[in-house]
């Protein structure tokens, strides 16, 4: 599958605009994290850019979150790697490599970021730097959503937070027009 085919499958099963800019923020972190890896890019941004395609079917029922995306992702002939590494995002499989670390960590660091861009002065992303990320972070009322634990998860590939923080952040702001930020 390619980035065009698994856009137009995530545009047909997602009907909510922001939850299709939040496959796209977390295609562009881990792309950004595959680029920073030596791994393979267009690998690590389709398991992005699918990870959340059952959300809007399985939301009542979080226990099988990314059941039907398996069942899609099989059918359409999607590498198993890939496959797993959207199970990993929603803890289905245990996080075994640096690509199921990485969008495990991802998933909720995406959805802090664009928080702290929503009460950012500016409301742009552009304008957004580590330290103002790093200050919402810490606010334990923030975002609540965004499980800081499981961002810390980032260590299990050996990287710092810090630095994990600065490619997802640096990754969105490059997709900025798209998000809407």
């Amino acid at each position: 599958m390619n980035r065009d085919k698994a856009l137009e499958l995530v545009k047909a099963h997602l009907k909510n605009k922001n939850l299709v800019k939040h496959c796209l923020a977390v295609e562009a972190c881990m792309r950004a994290m595959a680029r920073r890896l030596n791994q393979d890019e267009e690998k690590w941004g389709l398991a992005g850019i699918l990870h959340d395609l059952d959300y809007e079917i399985t939301e009542k029922s979080p226990e099988l979150h990314t059941t039907e995306t398996v069942k899609i992702l099989e059918e359409k002939g999607v590498e198993a790697d890939i496959i797993r590494t959207v199970q990993a995002h929603a803890g289905q499989v245990e996080c075994q490599n640096e690509m199921e670390w990485s969008i495990f960590s991802i998933d909720p660091l995406t959805g802090l970021i664009i928080a702290a861009t929503l009460m950012h002065p500016s409301k742009r992303l552009k304008e957004v730097d580590l330290p103002f990320v790093k200050r919402r972070y810490k606010e334990k009322s923030f975002a609540r959503g965004a499980r800081r634990e499981d961002i810390e998860q980032i260590k299990n590939i050996g990287m710092d937070l810090d630095d994990f923080i600065e490619v997802c952040l640096g990754a969105m702001q490059g997709i900025d027009k798209e998000l809407g930020l």
